[in-house]
């Protein structure tokens, strides 16, 4: 199948509306491009392997991607998306693109920017085409990400798997709800957790998050599923992470309070720096205590506890 790429060049304080445009419209997904964080990975890790263009500058702005089918519903859903956006009156106006690509061009193309990265102290990303030289206590994590766009280089997962590494207890059930890749699932299930439940409501994320669940060979302790959020969820959990948005974070946090056993924790991350408070207030309506807010560039995760009862 081929696939219209749409690509919204825009500030930073818009790229949260952008991405929630794109999540209503139930596109394949949503890939953001931000040059600072490019560069900042690019000077960390082998340099000279990233290949990027000496004319692609940290005060580049952003790019919001997403695809759709090329079918014979495209007309009309792409005339769609140029209402909303319009509705949307962003200032100054978005540049927009659209470019038709093949499965096997979008499989390749990004290869370029993909490459090992560790996060916290334990955790190493890697595409599983690349080579990493690990230490002992590195928990190696292999990903093919596919059309579900989770590398783990972006700040809002990096962000998770911090927040897993330091609060994940051996054992622990956990939900990762909007798994895309699978990555943080397949990271809680290496930090010893006994059973996780990857929910996306994509298939196609949900066959990608499957086989790199194979590739990982955590197959016994991670269950994919597709669904909307914890709609087919049952049973408690002692941690709920979900790396969406903030617009569906604060709706889905009352659901994610009560999936959780008491002491649980709720790790939300996907927010935009200038939604942030409405997160926090969300969590705490819904009977959670942050007790943590972490930040990476312009990018929120916070930590809410459910208190056990005394």
């Amino acid at each position: 199948m081929d696939w219209l790429e749409i690509s919204v060049c825009t500030h930073a304080a818009a790229i949260e509306i952008v991405a929630d445009l794109f999540d209503e419209m139930r596109t394949g997904g949503v890939i953001i491009e931000d040059p600072a964080v490019i560069i900042k990975y690019a000077q960390e890790i082998h340099p000279d392997e990233w290949g990027i263009s000496k004319k692609v500058s940290i005060t580049d702005l952003p790019v919001v991607k997403s695809y759709l089918p090329v079918d014979t519903n495209l007309k009309s859903r792409l005339y769609g998306f140029y209402e909303a956006l319009n509705q949307l009156a962003l200032s100054p106006l978005p540049q927009v693109s659209t470019r038709r690509v093949a499965d096997e061009d979008w499989a390749n193309n990004w290869r370029a920017y993909y490459k090992p990265v560790r996060v916290g102290r334990r955790l190493v990303i890697k595409p599983y085409w690349e080579q990493w030289h690990c230490s002992s206590s590195d928990l190696v994590i292999e990903m093919d990400p596919g059309m579900a766009f989770g590398c783990g280089t972006h700040p809002t997962t990096s962000l998770c798997l911090r927040l897993l590494e330091k609060y994940l207890h051996s054992g622990a059930t956990v939900y990762d709800v909007g798994t895309g890749s699978g990555i943080l699932a397949i990271a809680a299930a290496k930090l010893g957790a006994r059973r996780v439940v990857a929910v996306d409501v994509d298939e196609v994320a949900c066959q990608v998050a499957s086989g790199n669940v194979e590739k990982n060979q955590v197959a016994g302790l991670v269950q994919v599923v597709q669904g909307n959020l914890l709609d087919l969820v049952e049973g408690k959990a002692d941690l709920v992470v979900a790396n969406i948005i903030a617009s569906v974070i604060t709706g889905f946090t009352p659901a994610a309070a009560r999936a959780l056993v008491p002491g649980g924790l709720f790790i939300a991350s996907g927010i935009i720096s200038s939604r942030a408070q409405e997160v926090r207030t969300a969590i705490k309506e819904a009977g959670l205590v942050v007790s943590e807010q972490l930040h990476e560039d312009q990018w929120v995760a916070f930590v809410g506890d459910k208190i056990r009862d005394e």
